[in-house]
């Protein structure tokens, strides 16, 4: 048997590089020291991948870019961990709310999440609010934004690859012959 996308995950999560590296977790600490951060492995994000590891993945990625380029790493890796902070289960949230369209408004939601439990600065808000451009219409004002948006889409495609690649894994499996 072929292994689940959790256990990806959940490898991701046990070889993660971030734990090692003192400068990313200087810069996000408070954060994922909080409780309303680590309440979002509550939700699914992508496959079996959740909300909280996404975000994760996406703020290392983010951190990783903007600090090679010279580019304000810190403010990368908070707005990565933040950009999907919206705290609901977003499979169920249209039935739930009558809000069919969560693809256009969760940026603003996570924002305003982000700055009513961690007073975030405007930069942090602008990449958070812009994280899904093109989608939404206008795009980030800074240059960290692109590498958010970068590395949002690099992460999410991984993580569907992952659990579509543990579907076909499973849907070749030999029948048991009864």
């Amino acid at each position: 048997m072929g292994r689940s996308g959790r256990q990806a995950a959940g490898d991701w999560k046990r070889n993660a590089e971030y734990e090692k590296d003192r400068e990313y977790l200087a810069c996000v600490r408070d954060i994922l020291d909080s409780g309303i951060f680590q309440s979002m492995d509550q939700y699914v994000q992508h496959g079996a991948t959740t909300c909280r590891e996404h975000c994760l993945q996406v703020s290392y990625l983010t951190y990783r870019i903007c600090r090679d380029r010279g580019w304000d790493a810190r403010a990368g890796a908070r707005a990565g961990l933040l950009h999907d902070f919206f705290l609901y289960d977003w499979h169920t949230h249209a039935r739930d709310t009558g809000n069919r369209f969560h693809g256009l408004t969760h940026p603003r939601t996570a924002r305003d999440n982000a700055v009513r439990w961690f007073q975030i600065p405007e930069k942090e808000q602008n990449l958070i609010l812009r994280h899904m451009w093109p989608l939404t219409p206008v795009p980030p004002r800074y240059k960290e934004g692109f590498a958010l948006l970068y590395a949002d889409k690099v992460c999410t495609a991984a993580e569907v690859a992952a659990q579509a690649g543990a579907a076909f894994a499973m849907a070749l499996r030999p029948r048991q012959l009864g």
